[in-house]
């Protein structure tokens, strides 16, 4: 008997890599069911995150995908972006047309509390690919919620990777710790997509070639953003290319058996200002805390490449029916 494929929410701050975790996931009906996608400001302020996941649904060719505008700024510190890293659109590199689809009326936090009611208790997965303030938002709002959750697959947070926007933390956690701390704070099922994963999801050269050779506007499209993105990531790490960090998020649902990592416990700093937003990760259990989260250390990149190359390959989609 074939599965159902797994019903998730994308919250997402787009971000050449948050728009190539949702061409995957929307080239995977078989395995997910995307309800809805939720903007939230990160990578770059909320009117373009909202604008740019609706030019990534087009270029799917699934404008159906109904996209709400969420939280425009942390829960209680002032908005950090990172235009130096994707742009000032926040998908610079391809020349993608302007959304004609709609964003919806309702606010994103309302969206996401409103489907984990409606659908069955245990149903949904939350994909949080940028800051957590939407997520932890709908959970300070309606915490009947909380325990209606399936499961929380993120991108954020660092260990032995340490951090990429501070010394000492992750861009998504650093931009709103407060919000992951209540997410971490949850007690639902986590699995975390670090830097310590992440920068081994490296788009090298021939992996950008296989996706320009699909020769379909998303193939070219994406190898454009990763074109664009890498030239941050090759400067600032000396790296083969840039890591794609976002669609191991996707990809860990569709394919979990790439990955390995340890159920630790994860506490998020946010009283230091010289370590705010630092993932603390119990990876050699030396305290009692109890674990909290799945902290994935580790992929098989090639394999990881091979799904997500066969995948954007198929969009966009044939019309339902």
């Amino acid at each position: 008997m074939s599965k159902l494929p797994r019903k998730i929410i994308i919250d997402t701050d787009p971000g050449q890599d948050d728009a190539i975790a949702i061409l995957l996931a929307l080239a995977s009906p078989e395995d997910i069911k995307v309800l809805g996608i939720t903007a939230v400001a990160g990578n770059v302020p909320l009117e373009l995150t909202a604008k740019n996941a609706r030019i990534v649904c087009e270029l799917a060719g699934r404008p159906d995908i109904p996209v709400f505008a969420g939280c425009d700024a942390p829960l209680c510190r002032p908005l950090v972006t990172a235009e130096h890293v994707h742009g000032k659109t926040g998908l610079d590199g391809p020349a993608l047309p302007e959304p004609q689809m709609p964003l919806q009326d309702l606010h994103g936090v309302d969206f996401i509390i409103d489907t984990l009611r409606r659908e069955p208790s245990g149903s949904v997965t939350l994909c949080p690919l940028g800051p957590l303030t939407n997520i932890a938002t709908a959970f300070d709002r309606a915490p009947d919620i909380v325990e209606r959750v399936q499961e929380i697959v993120l991108m954020g947070g660092a260990y032995f990777e340490v951090g990429n926007i501070t010394p000492a933390a992750e861009f998504n956690i650093y931009v709103d710790p407060e919000a992951a701390d209540t997410v971490m704070k949850s007690g639902i099922r986590i699995t975390m997509m670090p830097l310590d994963v992440t920068h081994k999801a490296l788009v090298t050269r021939p992996r950008n070639e296989a996706f320009r050779a699909l020769n379909t506007p998303v193939g070219r499209a994406v190898a454009e953003m990763t074109d664009f993105f890498e030239r941050f990531d090759r400067e600032k790490y000396g790296s083969d290319g840039a890591p794609l960090h976002d669609p191991t998020v996707i990809a860990h649902l569709i394919a979990p058996r790439l990955f390995s990592g340890r159920f630790v416990n994860v506490e998020i700093e946010t009283g230091s200002e010289l370590t705010r937003g630092m993932t603390v990760t119990d990876w050699w259990r030396v305290t009692e805390r109890e674990p909290n989260a799945m902290f994935i250390g580790d992929l098989d990149a090639e394999r990881f490449f091979a799904l997500l190359t066969e995948r954007l390959a198929r969009l966009p989609l044939p019309p339902a029916g």
